[in-house]
């Protein structure tokens, strides 16, 4: 097999593959939708993500600064606060990264 064909089955294979990677969703898009499994990951995985992303921002900020948490705690309080009180998810991001910043930056 020459070099030239060598190289265009390598990329067809690829084209291939990306090709079913991409159209899976959406061909098994029905089955996944009454899938009971998939639906409980559904309900509760969003929130989960949420949760580590954002214990692994505090902690690793809290590393980077002179190791005092309570700007972190207090920020994330009032976001969580907010969520719970307004149930509006850019309200409460917003005020408590405007928080967050005040404290850092002793505005």
């Amino acid at each position: 097999m020459s070099d030239e064909a060598y190289i265009a089955l390598v990329i067809l294979a690829m084209g291939v593959v990306t090709f079913g990677i991409r159209a899976t969703p959406f061909l098994t898009g029905r089955w996944l939708q009454k899938h009971p499994q998939v639906t409980r990951l559904g309900r509760f995985l969003p929130l989960s993500i949420m949760v580590l992303l954002t214990l692994h921002s505090v902690l690793d900020i809290s590393g980077s600064w002179d190791g005092r948490l309570w700007p972190e705690i207090l920020a994330l309080g009032v976001v969580i606060a907010m969520q719970w009180w307004q149930r509006k998810a850019l309200l409460s991001i917003g005020l408590g990264t405007a928080l967050y910043l005040l404290l850092r930056n002793g505005i």
